[in-house]
């Protein structure tokens, strides 16, 4: 078994090297070809400093980790890394050590773009083939579950219902004989040693309750001392998301149940500044609009132009939301003091409100907002007070969206999930597009999201009314 592991590392690490050697191959090729430089006797040298540079690069960022369970954004990611270190390294080599190289700026942007092509071409096909193999049974993971309860039971039918993955059950451990194991009870903990001895295993599945730390100590000992790696499932599993996250706190180690890519202060500094920037532009392109806006509101009714509004923001605090006004002035509440959710065809809606509210012009004073800082470009939309006190105790995970800045538009948004919020599957739709957006937050992203906004502005949104 650990042979068949190292020789699938090797084979990962062997197409690298090829794909580096056959992209230094093209881009000297392709100089020499432009007439740029002739073969000089350096390239060697630059080759394998490039190996070399790639291989320290790959193992620091943890490149030929084991990705067999996870997706290949996963692997994109740190493939991504890579390749950007690895270019600003070459990029050093060629400046301050091959000063004398020819033409060597050209030879390195093509020499980077041949990598990238190559190295997320190749690394594909690996996963591929060796998704193949594992679906015929070979390079995979002997696995022994410590723990026949509940939890264990689910975790080997995981292994089975996701065969891709590349992991066996060598059979369960546990002190209380379970009838549905269908023959693969191995025996007590106490003779945890034994089998160990007697069963090839990778890796021992520690599956027990919480209460059972004097077992698990035991576990832990017997499975390291027979050189065998223990992994523990944790007994908050069943609270876990796709974006759990672990870290230390001194000794301690803390289970992050949901994460975000804005949980990291640098990201949040960019979308920030990446706010301030669009919003700013906007303001400067399209003043005017304002301008005519606010003149057509006031020549068509009465009543302020800019309408104020009571919302909720990041950890659920006020914010003072501000919209061009769309509908006559005092009409959210009815003669009972309830508050009237906007209807289709609603006839509170002035002429001009309904052209603004179609067109996504009406929240145009919410640059003001995200100027401020309560609310930025993207993000789930706020809600006003009453709703919101309904919502969060109606709607699954309503309040999780609170984690992040409201924005002017979202993923939920141009998904089509606006208008009335009196439908519970429309509304739970809504929460979840917007807790998507939360973990898988990316400025190009927040790009896509923009731009579908600005088409929908352009043909009309049948859902805005």
């Amino acid at each position: 078994m650990r042979q068949i592991l190292n020789a699938s590392l090797f084979l990962r690490q062997l197409m690298d090297y090829a794909v580096l050697a056959g992209s230094f191959w093209l881009a000297q090729q392709y100089i020499h070809v432009q007439g740029n430089a002739a073969f000089l006797q350096l390239n060697l040298l630059l080759l394998m400093m490039s190996l070399l540079s790639w291989t320290i690069i790959g193992t620091y960022l943890h490149l030929y980790d084991d990705f067999r369970s996870r997706p290949f954004s996963y692997e994109f990611v740190v493939i991504l890394k890579t390749i950007l270190l690895h270019v600003c390294v070459l990029t050093f080599l060629f400046f301050y050590f091959f000063k004398y190289y020819p033409y060597s700026r050209t030879f390195t942007v093509v020499y980077s773009i041949n990598i990238f092509v190559g190295i997320i071409i190749s690394k594909l096909l690996i996963k591929k083939f060796l998704l193949r193999l594992r679906m015929h049974g070979h390079n995979t993971r002997n696995i022994l579950i410590v723990g026949a309860g509940e939890t264990g039971l689910n975790f080997h039918q995981t292994i089975i219902d996701n065969e891709h993955y590349g992991y066996r059950c060598v059979g369960f451990v546990d002190d209380i004989r379970n009838k549905q194991l269908n023959g693969q009870y191995l025996g007590t903990l106490s003779e945890l040693k034994q089998i160990l001895e007697k069963h090839e295993v990778d890796d021992v599945v520690v599956a027990l309750p919480e209460s059972s730390r004097e077992q698990t100590q035991q576990i832990i000992t017997t499975s390291e001392g027979a050189a065998k790696r223990v992994r523990i499932i944790a007994g908050c599993h069943h609270h876990c998301t796709t974006t759990v996250s672990m870290s230390l706190f001194g000794t301690f180690p803390l289970i992050t149940i949901r994460s975000s890519p804005l949980d990291d202060s640098g990201r949040q500094q960019l979308k920030r500044l990446f706010d301030i920037f669009i919003t700013i532009t906007l303001l400067i392109t399209f003043s005017w609009l304002f301008l005519l806006i606010a003149l057509l509101i006031k020549i068509s009714s009465r009543g302020p132009v800019i309408y104020k509004q009571e919302r909720w923001g990041l950890k659920n605090q006020r914010l003072t939301c501000y919209k061009f006004r769309t509908m006559v002035p005092n009409s959210e509440w009815n003669s009972s003091g309830q508050f009237m959710l906007t209807m289709r065809n609603d006839p509170r809606i002035t002429l001009v409100g309904r052209f603004l509210r179609k067109t996504n012009l009406d929240e145009l004073p919410q640059f003001i907002n995200v100027l401020k800082g309560d609310m930025s470009f993207v993000g789930p939309r706020p809600l006003a007070t009453a709703e919101h006190m309904e919502l969060k105790e109606k709607v699954s995970h309503y309040m999780v969206r609170h984690y992040i800045k409201p924005g002017i538009t979202g993923w939920a948004q141009i998904n089509g999930c606006r208008g009335n919020l009196s439908d519970p599957e429309q509304m739970q739709k809504r929460i979840n597009l917007d807790i998507w957006y939360l973990e898988n937050y990316s400025l190009w992203l927040d790009c896509q999201i923009i731009f579908q906004t600005f088409v929908s502005m352009i043909k009309g949104d049948r859902n805005a009314f």
